[in-house]
């Protein structure tokens, strides 16, 4: 949450309504009126969400579709056109994206720093090659869409979609709870997408989701959006989640979060992101900041994101100092707090290298007093995604 200047005015999203009515207690994120946690609280809404199924609203996030002003009719040329105008922005191979595959990748600067982290999409059906679906982060969005519009000036035009609903189901449960109302969502497995229709609308449906846990996140036309969130929690084994139980399902998960882990300062080997390099940009090269990542990858970074348990006391929050055990200060903590499944405080972090390997012990600095912590392995729980059907 932000401070805002006096007099701001919140956006709404399609499902504000519908939250109050819930009793959500609201509060700013990003410049929405978003819902933190309802009646139940964060802790039995993040334990639910890891046994059930958890709906949250997202739709303060930046979906948008980009699309090729002159599309041939060859869809596999059509595809490789579009994705070549937005690959000298990332780190990802799109153009060797299928039908109907997402992608983690990062946006860039020329100096190898992370501007966002996002996801682009090859559309599964015909008629929409030459299109990617792409959906950046929700503080970023006006400076990641500016900077792509740019980039595609008179070969392509963006179409922001975020005035839609962008509703996430995580959970076990979830593929149960979203195929009563679609079947076809059964067919997906994770990191694929399709446009699935519902009360005479074309929903976008993908199984993926920043939970850690098998699920969907679908975009929603605005004018059947409360609709299907309600038609959701109709279902008993479907709850609505806030975004506070959202954010310690991403941190259990390892997950990064862009504007605490995540920065113009980090790069992708830094973050523990190398996986975002794709293979074939990485054998060209032609990915922004390349001197400096493939020094990195050569050479090692000087600081690498690490997790880390703390094994006494209260949770080491954002910005808390990292230590060795002799007390010299070697890092800080970018995100922590307590793990409702783990039932103890997390962290993630950034320090030198030489301490990054699981079991070194470290000190977290809390309210000026050391703490024992220890480098884990990440994720802290295991991820569930469902990768083959």
């Amino acid at each position: 949450m932000s401070d805002l200047p006096a007099g701001t005015v919140l956006k709404t999203t399609p499902l504000t309504e519908a939250h109050v009515a819930l009793g959500a207690k609201m509060v700013e994120f990003a410049g929405y009126d978003m819902p933190v946690q309802y009646p139940d609280g964060v802790l039995k809404e993040h334990l639910w969400t890891r046994d059930e199924a958890g709906v949250f609203d997202v739709s303060h996030m930046g979906p948008s579709f980009l699309t090729l002003n002159n599309r041939s009719g060859d869809p596999d040329a059509d595809h490789k056109a579009v994705a070549a105008l937005v690959e000298p922005l990332i780190c990802g191979d799109i153009g060797g994206l299928k039908r109907g595959q997402l992608r983690y990748t990062l946006l860039l600067n020329d100096d190898g720093g992370i501007l966002d982290d996002l996801m682009i999409g090859r559309p599964a059906e015909a008629d929409a090659q030459g299109s990617l679906q792409i959906v950046v982060n929700a503080g970023t969005k006006d400076a990641d869409f500016a900077r792509i519009e740019q980039a595609v000036a008179g070969e392509a035009r963006l179409e922001r979609a975020d005035e839609n609903a962008l509703i996430a189901v995580q959970g076990p449960k979830a593929v149960d709870v979203v195929g009563r109302l679609m079947p076809e969502a059964r067919e997906l497995v994770f990191m694929t997408f399709r446009r699935i229709g519902w009360q005479g609308h074309d929903l976008s449906v993908s199984r993926s989701g920043y939970t850690g846990e098998d699920g969907y996140e679908i975009l929603v036309p605005r004018p059947v959006a409360a609709s299907f969130w309600n038609t959701l929690l109709a279902d008993e084994r479907a709850r609505p989640i806030g975004l506070g139980a959202r954010d310690s399902l991403r941190l259990e998960a390892g997950l990064p979060l862009y504007g605490h882990d995540l920065d113009t300062s980090v790069s992708p080997v830094e973050a523990d992101l190398g996986f975002a390099l794709s293979k074939r940009r990485r054998e060209a090269g032609d990915i922004p900041g390349w001197t400096r990542i493939a020094r990195e990858m050569t050479h090692g970074p000087s600081r690498v994101r690490v997790g880390l348990k703390v094994l006494e006391g209260a949770p080491a929050r954002e910005g808390a100092e990292v230590a060795d055990e002799a007390g010299t200060v070697i890092g800080r903590v970018t995100s922590g707090g307590f793990s409702p499944s783990l039932r103890q405080p997390i962290a993630l972090a950034f320090v030198p290298p030489i301490h990054s390997q699981a079991g070194t012990k470290l000190k977290v600095l809390v309210r000026g007093k050391a703490q024992a912590a220890e480098v884990v392995p990440t994720p802290f729980v295991a991820h569930r995604y469902v990768r083959k059907l």
